[in-house]
């Protein structure tokens, strides 16, 4: 992967990773499944464990108030990347870590993997 491109395709995931954080595209399963890959599935900071095909009700996801923070990408390879970052739930003050798993198909990319771990801090 190139330097130049680097920066633009991190601002890129950025921006998806926040997508998921909002309560218009959170509310919809066909936005939530816009951004996910079909084999998507997370181990979520709460224990539990999400698929794609039968996590995301008709009614999307929970509503959630969240602040990203330190926000950096690793190429895996040209079409693989991982992104971390920090949260911050603003209705309880905790915070977690963050990795995403992203692919880029002949369409987009898509998320096929996230993990959050709840931090002391």
């Amino acid at each position: 992967m190139r330097r130049g491109n680097d920066h633009n395709l991190k601002e890129h995931l950025r921006q998806l990773e926040e997508m998921l954080l909002q309560p218009e595209i959170r509310r919809s399963k066909s936005e939530v499944e816009k951004v996910v890959a079909e084999d998507f599935f997370e181990f979520g900071s709460s224990g539990k464990v999400l698929y794609q095909g039968s996590g995301i009700k008709e009614e999307g996801l929970a509503i959630v108030n969240m602040t990203m923070s330190d926000f950096v990408i690793h190429p895996l390879t040209t079409d693989v990347v991982l992104a971390t970052y920090r949260i911050c739930n603003r209705e309880t003050n905790e915070h977690s870590l963050r990795s995403s798993i992203w692919k880029k198909t002949h369409e987009s990319w898509r998320m096929c993997f996230h993990q959050g771990t709840k931090t002391a801090d």
